[in-house]
This record gives C-alpha cells, structure tokens and sequence, in this order.
C-alpha cells in the first residue's frame, strides 16, 4: 500500500510514517521546502503550494490513501490573522488536494483526516460520543466544524471518508506532557484553574496506532481518538507527579490569572471534555496505553 500524507514531519506524522514503513507499506508526502525531499522507494516527498494551491500531481502516482494531518499549531497567540491561518492550514489545503484531484485520473479509494474533539462543549458532567450533536460555541468548536465538512468533498470524489477527533497527544518531548512536567520537576507545579475540567488524552503510539486500524480496515465515518480512561486536570497533574516522585504542593493557578495570560487561548486549559474512546474500540482497536499509569511510566 501507498499513503500520501500532508503534515508529515509533524508529531503524529512523524510516527505515523515510521509505524506504516515498518508494516511494508510506502509513504508519500508533501512538503512546501525543497531542503525535506527525500527521494526513496519507500519514501518519496512532493511540494506543494498550498497558498497558491499548486502541488506536484505526481505525489498521487500509485496512492491508495491520503493523510490529512497539516495543519497551524493552536498553542501561539491566536490574533485576528493567525485565526484565519489555524483555519487555512486546515481547510484550504484540502480544496488544493481535492482541486488537483478531481482534474487527474487516480486510484485513491480512502480519505483520512485530522480533527479534534474541540468540536464538544466544554462539560463536567457529559460523556461524549460520536453520536452527539452539541457543538462547541468556542472559535475550536467552528474550526472542526468546517474543517470536517471540507473532507467530506472527498466522498464526492468517490472515496471513503474518515475524520479522527483527537485527545491530547502524550509525548516525552512535544506537546502538552512536557509543559505540564516542567513545573512538577521544579516543584511548582499545580492544578489549573477548579482542576475539574476533564482531560482527554491519548499516547503517541495510539494515535498513530489508531490511524494505521483506520487506513489497514478501510475504515469511514467519524471516530474519537482517546484513550479508555479521561482524567480530570487535577488526576492528570498528580498522576505526572507521582510518576516523578514529587508532591502537588502549590494552589491551583487561579482562572482570571490564565485569562489574562492567554486570552482567549485559556479554554485550551480551562474548558475540557469526557470523551468516549468505545466506537474505534468496538471497530477493533486495542489501545496499548488504555490508562494514564502505564502512559506516564512509559513516556516520564
């Protein structure tokens, strides 16, 4: 099997590319600096431009699938301009693909995007599954809205479509993890605003993992990409402190302190969501790091 993947040299596409090379399978991707081409049997990079919307079509020759993981990281200052690039970077870059798609004669039977479980309210009490209906009010909650609504074009051209609502991602060195250890380690780590706001997490090789059952299964429709077992911001950050032999001594930050910091970025702290992680379990996915002690040891 081929797969072209957009967002490859990101986190997940990092591994992602790694886990589908070590099962056989060639990775085509894109990239929009000449310096990342690799030109390999197994491994071949394409540019692209997604602002002026032109890309090497040669990037479909042999694909059975495409990965749809690029996209503007949501953690810097979000003004009025990076907005549109979050929402950009999502969506426009689909209308590239698909524009070049529908203009050339491919064998691409499968569509897998990226998306986020932004897309639920923020809630105490819910347990969110696919099925819910509720979207989030929040500027997140629109840009997966739309961000979904543009990889079903792809159906129209005749491919299978599956959407990944996914977690946080658990990393040693990327991502979330290593912001919430730093302070633990230094001894000032501390729960964020009430500490009751869930947070819904998955480890790098599950997303990854998760990716590889959807593309290997042929599998459509839309799926939370979580682990098993949520935990609150309070659970999560005494569970990062046990896994490092240190104590939760500090109050929690208080709320209108992390506003004032990050603005409207704060919901992505302060705002959580339960979700559900049973529909890609009932579909066959075995999670290797189902609760949050065995990802810690494993990642800390």
């Amino acid at each position: 099997m081929t797969v072209l993947i957009t967002g490859a040299t990101g986190l997940i596409g990092t591994k992602l590319t790694a886990d589908l090379h070590t099962a056989g399978h060639k990775v085509h991707f894109l990239t929009t600096r000449e310096s990342k081409l690799i030109d390999r049997p197994d491994h071949k990079g394409f540019l692209w431009n997604p602002a002026e919307g032109t890309l090497d079509a040669d990037c479909f020759e042999g694909v059975d699938t495409i990965v749809h993981l690029v996209g503007a990281t949501v953690s810097k200052p979000w003004s009025k301009a990076y907005k549109q690039e979050i929402l950009d970077s999502r969506i426009e870059t689909m209308k590239v693909l698909a524009d070049h798609l529908k203009d050339s004669q491919h064998q691409i039977k499968h569509f897998v995007s990226a998306s986020g479980i932004s897309i639920y309210p923020d809630s105490l009490t819910a347990n969110y599954t696919e099925e819910n209906t509720e979207v989030s009010p929040s500027f997140l909650g629109d840009v997966v809205v739309k961000w979904e609504a543009a990889a079903d074009q792809f159906a129209d051209l005749g491919m299978k479509v599956a959407k990944v609502r996914t977690a946080v991602v658990l990393d040693a060195s990327q991502g979330a993890l290593p912001q919430i250890a730093k302070p633990v380690k230094m001894g000032v780590g501390s729960a964020l605003g009430s500490g009751k706001q869930w947070l819904s997490w998955i480890h790098l090789d599950d997303i990854s993992g998760i990716y590889m059952h959807i593309i290997s299964g042929g599998l459509s429709g839309v799926y939370n990409a979580t682990a098993p077992q949520p935990a609150t911001n309070l659970e999560f950050t005494k569970a990062v402190a046990a896994q490092l032999g240190k104590r939760i001594i500090m109050p929690a930050a208080p709320a209108f302190i992390l506003k004032l910091a990050l603005g409207e970025r704060a919901s992505l702290v302060l705002e959580g969501q339960r979700v559900s992680a049973a529909k890609i379990s009932d579909a066959g996915y075995d999670f290797k790091f189902p609760d949050l002690t065995s990802a810690l040891a494993d990642l800390l």
